[in-house]
């Protein structure tokens, strides 16, 4: 049925995304290997994509719990600061690019809102004719 149709779906996704992590990995380990003379066996590559794609696991699964614990359905830049409270360092550059999104959303928040005032004001002198105090009394 359409049950075991979606679960094969999710397995493919699955092998997709380890298949996407294993070849990052398996990229970052190459330049850092030129960069600092040393190999990767292709076993530590596979343990090092193994070990990152279970954390990432771990921290999807740690990110829905925050959400529902706090009632909501969607996971947020709190929660994923809270799931990174223990480095200091990844913490700092959270927040910091956190901070960088909301500030630039605001920013298209406002330019929208220009626009929009902007567009509103032009459609009412073109497109509409004003009702005078006359016309008005006329409808009364």
């Amino acid at each position: 049925g359409s049950e075991a149709a979606g679960g094969e779906q999710r397995e493919l996704l699955i092998q997709r995304l380890r298949a996407a992590v294993h070849y990052t990995t398996g990229a970052l380990a190459q330049d850092v290997a030129e960069d600092k003379g040393v190999l990767f066996s292709k076993q530590t590559v596979a343990a090092i994509s193994e070990i990152t794609f279970r954390q990432a696991e771990n921290f999807a699964r740690d990110l829905e719990m925050f959400a529902r614990h706090a009632k909501r359905s969607t996971i947020t830049s709190e929660d994923v600061k809270l799931l990174a409270r223990r480095s200091n360092s990844l913490l700092k550059y959270i927040t910091q690019k956190s901070d960088e999104l909301a500030s630039s959303n605001m920013e298209q928040k406002e330019k929208k809102k220009k626009k929009s005032s902007a567009a509103k004001g032009r459609k009412t002198e073109e497109n509409e004719t004003p009702v005078t105090e006359s016309e008005d009394s006329n409808m009364a």
